[in-house]
């Protein structure tokens, strides 16, 4: 059907501004409207009040109806009278509708700096943090009763999912672990040398790179590094499960989802870093010893010499016996963050990178309490 082109004329009458709308005032027509209605709600300045004959309008949207009752907010507004007449009465309800959209009034957005907003903020967090606290006990609990569970029934453990995440989380992170921690190694006896060459204690270096790297700086790297590789991967993994209601899948055929889904990861992650911090530390120790060798002039002969009378077996096993600590703290919150995505991708984001970061934090948290552990015990 062939529509009249909108039309919007007008004419002064007295101290009021008569407009005439005609045609089809809808949407396909928004170019032409728009340039109308600005024109005439300029001339609010030169008259007193307006009235809008819609009595030949031949049809009528929400967009038209829109552009009307912006006209007359327009005028009201600027404190003048303005009404419509001769609307056919099939629109009105639709400009009744149009007329009571977002009529409320506008309150000021809040101060960030108000008092009340800052104790709103705290109190979010600290509600935050005990609901992140509640989740990880409650994962610990779990955890403990599928254990539990696996011990007396040994065949219901998940062996072949088992052995696969061990290869990922274990042989396939071996080259990155290899580079990093050779670099670190590589890092802290260059910076040893440099330092100690003005006291001539360049030796010295060799007892510094063997406690730091065995004691704190192996296990802490290598835990970080599987935080954020595989800690990642397990609560992005398990997060979309969660919202492909696969984890809803497995209750409903009768099964334990921290059976299936956590405890194997939980498993491979307790074995592998220990493992996976032994050859770190060998690899940062031999960095250390290059760098000795080429940039101190300290032989290979000498600093295995060195390393012998400076590094005891309670170093060595200071740093070990954090590894599968941190590597179930490090699996207890990723699958704890996995399961508490909902279903969006924004959360999968967000619980990911939570994930990532409570790990991290957490990881450096437990090697400060066992240095002051074994500081206590004089270890």
């Amino acid at each position: 059907m062939v529509t009249a082109e909108p039309m919007l004329m007008g004419k002064m009458t007295g101290q009021r501004l008569t407009l005439a709308a005609t045609g089809s005032w809808t949407a396909e027509h928004a170019y032409e409207l728009e340039p109308l209605v600005e024109a005439v709600t300029e001339k609010r300045l030169t008259a007193g009040g307006v009235s809008i004959d819609m009595g030949r309008i031949e049809r009528l949207d929400t967009f038209g109806a829109w552009l009307v009752e912006r006209l007359l907010r327009a005028w009201r507004t600027a404190g003048y009278e303005a009404d419509i007449v001769g609307l056919a009465d099939h629109y009105c309800a639709l400009l009744e509708e149009v007329h009571n959209v977002n009529r409320g009034a506008h309150l000021p957005p809040p101060s960030h700096r108000s008092i009340f907003n800052i104790i709103e903020k705290v109190g979010r967090a600290v509600l935050n943090t005990v609901g992140d606290f509640i989740a990880l006990v409650e994962m610990w609990g779990e955890a403990a009763v599928s254990l539990t569970r696996v011990l007396r029934r040994p065949t219901t453990f998940r062996l072949t999912s088992f052995l696969y995440h061990t290869q990922r989380v274990g042989l396939q992170a071996v080259p990155i672990i290899v580079l990093i921690t050779f670099l670190l190694g590589c890092i802290i006896a260059q910076q040893g040398i440099f330092h100690f060459r003005g006291f001539g204690a360049e030796v010295y270096v060799i007892d510094m790179i063997a406690i730091l790297i065995l004691r704190e700086l192996g296990v802490i790297m290598v835990s970080i590094i599987i935080a954020a590789r595989s800690g990642s991967a397990y609560t992005a993994e398990l997060g979309s499960m969660k919202m492909r209601e696969e984890v809803d899948a497995l209750r409903t055929m009768g099964f334990a989802p921290v059976d299936v889904l956590v405890l194997p990861r939980l498993v491979a992650l307790v074995i592998v870093l220990p493992i996976l911090t032994f050859i770190g530390s060998m690899a940062a120790l031999c960095g250390g010893g290059l760098v000795c060798w080429l940039y101190g002039g300290i032989s290979p002969e000498i600093f295995l010499s060195r390393l012998k009378e400076a590094v005891s077996l309670n170093h060595f096993f200071v740093g070990m016996i954090k590894a599968p600590f941190m590597a179930f703290m490090i699996g207890i919150i990723a699958c704890a963050e996995g399961l508490r995505v909902k279903g969006s991708a924004e959360s999968l984001g967000t619980h990911t990178t939570a994930s990532v970061v409570k790990s991290v934090f957490l990881v450096i948290v437990l090697d400060g309490l066992f240095a002051m552990f074994f500081a206590s015990i004089g270890k």
